[in-house]
């Protein structure tokens, strides 16, 4: 088995894009996957790493992401069930040992930490961002 040293972020959207960006620059070896060329092409001026671009929810082109060479994978796609996919064969198939994932929808991260899965919720962060905002101004 290769010696797990890179990081896997499917999604290269606002938030796997900002990713990226810092990851790379803080000097990881980074690995992007998405199915739009023009994400890919988009990402940050700081972003030193590959890009791969394919549909993740192919277990082709999670190899060609090298997700058995991953330490880290962060599946932050708009898509929730893609989300889902790729975390559980990066997890199960792959053996990554980070694994976090993206989600939206409250009832699906509640499945998905039932499944033993890290979930960040977006909104539920800019929700405890803007209240604690709101009791500070008090």
């Amino acid at each position: 088995m290769a010696r797990r040293r890179c990081t896997v972020i499917v999604g290269a959207g606002r938030l796997g894009s900002a990713l990226a960006g810092r990851l790379s620059h803080a000097g990881r070896d980074v690995v992007v996957v998405d199915r739009a060329a023009p994400a890919l092409a988009a990402l940050p001026a700081e972003f030193s790493g590959f890009r791969v671009r394919g549909n993740a929810a192919e277990m082709q082109t999670l190899r060609r992401a090298r997700l058995d060479e991953a330490s880290w994978l962060f599946a932050v796609t708009d898509r929730d069930d893609l989300n889902l996919m790729v975390a559980l064969a990066g997890g199960r198939l792959f053996g990554v040992p980070n694994v976090r994932v993206r989600v939206s929808d409250r009832v699906r991260q509640a499945l998905y930490e039932a499944l033993e899965l890290r979930t960040v919720n977006p909104n539920d962060l800019a929700v405890d961002v803007l209240a604690a905002m709101a009791d500070d101004a008090r």
